[in-house]
């Protein structure tokens, strides 16, 4: 009888071993609570491939995104938590949000636009970051859910707002498509000449968020020049060649290869947190980068009609942000690659302008696509 009973318990191991994992998603109604005197919600996308993403409309912020292995198991595989308030008190305060409205650094919070003077906060000293103290990422958007794949976020940026001209109208979708992609589209007017530069800033790890560093993956960046930087992360001006440098992601090279190699830049970065020139494709939107986990199988290409993309490969994780299911955030446990313009352009008129005018409308779209290698 024992020897039955072992037999069964075996094949009943092995028969669960076997079923892929699903996801293990974070209770909307739980999440749901009050800030700044809005209703943050959380808000969740599936596709018909059974792709799940959980959006809160509290900066945007990609909660999970849930995508299977060459093995069919679903992993999550952003950095974030499962309320909203350890977003809050987390040492990180970018983990999958929308940035603006200015993604990347301006040089000593100032720039001129129409012989006027704007000063920002200086919340990266010595230089501004991301929007400011209270960004888009800081902020409670109004939601729209349109269907089960496309979630509709809205915000009203007044003239002023973090020291920006402008009343700025802004409109973001994110859809999750049945073609396997996260596609992020941005829209946005003004009623006065402004600087516009909005991006996502979602910690990948394809392993799985908190399975350890991402020095591993694979990864191809389809730019033969890059912009370097000084010693507070602000662009010379120089567009130089990555060959023969660190920052020569042309073919698939590990994320990790070159990362203790003897390089100012890499000094400056403490690691990898620059901006690449994607080269412009004919057609359609520029392929701007792909990376592969090796183990997993897992891939995401980027593709984009930004002229940039930034690079981040989690050098300022600490190591002691514990999120999702008490999992640990190791140091360069998540890599990031935000789709953008040139960082500092308000100051840098040789670099593509991030102006925006009266009776124009910005628009940009990034688009992450996920896929197995086996």
């Amino acid at each position: 009888m024992k020897n039955i009973l072992a037999v069964l318990t075996l094949a009943l191991f092995f028969s669960c071993a076997k079923q892929p994992a699903q996801p293990v998603l974070i209770d909307e109604a739980t999440f749901k609570t009050e800030h700044d005197g809005k209703t943050v919600e959380l808000f969740t996308l599936k596709n018909t491939n059974g792709f799940v993403a959980q959006i809160t409309n509290f900066g945007g912020r990609i909660s999970n995104l849930w995508v299977p292995d060459k093995n069919s198991r679903f992993e999550d595989i952003v950095i974030g938590y499962e309320t909203l308030g350890e977003y809050l008190k987390s040492n990180e305060i970018y983990f999958g949000t929308l940035i603006g409205r200015y993604g990347n650094r301006i040089a000593k919070g100032q720039f001129t636009l129409n012989d006027s003077v704007y000063t920002l906060a200086t919340n990266n000293a010595p230089n501004h970051l991301h929007g400011g103290v209270k960004g888009f990422n800081n902020v409670v958007w109004d939601a729209k859910k349109v269907d089960d794949q496309t979630l509709e976020l809205t915000y009203l940026s007044v003239d002023g707002e973090e020291g920006y001209p402008g009343t700025l109208n802004v409109k973001v979708v994110y859809t999750l498509t049945n073609g396997n992609e996260l596609k992020i589209e941005y829209w946005a007017t003004t009623d006065k000449t402004t600087h516009v530069n909005l991006t996502h800033h979602s910690f990948f790890n394809l392993k799985g968020a908190g399975n350890g560093d991402i020095n591993d993956h694979v990864m191809m960046i389809n730019a033969d020049g890059f912009t370097p930087v000084d010693s507070t992360l602000i662009p010379t001006g120089e567009i130089a060649p990555v060959e023969g440098t660190p920052f020569d992601f042309r073919t698939p090279t590990a994320i990790g290869a070159r990362i203790a190699e003897e390089n100012q830049q890499l000094k400056y970065g403490g690691g990898y947190d620059h901006n690449w020139v994607v080269k412009k494709a004919e057609t359609g939107l520029n392929y701007a980068a792909k990376v592969v986990e090796p183990t997993s199988g897992r891939t995401m290409e980027v593709l984009t009609n930004e002229p940039g993309i930034q690079f981040y490969g989690g050098n300022f994780m600490t190591g002691n942000d514990v999120g999702k299911g008490g999992k640990v955030y190791a140091y360069r446990g998540a890599f990031c690659l935000e789709t953008q313009h040139f960082p500092d352009s308000p100051n840098q008129p040789q670099f593509p302008t991030t102006v925006l005018n009266p009776g124009a409308e910005y628009y940009s779209v990034c688009v992450y696509k996920f896929g197995v290698e086996k």
